[in-house]
């Protein structure tokens, strides 16, 4: 399964931060929980990557 590949899988995910000063991205899909930390830094690159990702769909679709 790549990027491109669609699933039918429907997901919740939940993102704030936690008692121990990291980031948590939790989602949940069909009985599975992950909870993922970062640091505030890390976290920081990932929403640039999402920024950046988010300003190319554009491109594609506009």
């Amino acid at each position: 399964m790549g990027i491109n590949s669609e699933r039918d899988i429907e997901a919740n995910m939940q993102i704030g931060p936690t008692d121990q000063g990291m980031v948590r991205l939790f989602i949940e899909a069909d009985g599975v929980e992950i909870p993922m930390d970062f640091d505030p830094e890390e976290a920081e690159e990932i929403a640039d990557e999402l920024r950046a990702a988010a300003q190319a769909a554009r491109m594609v679709t506009g």
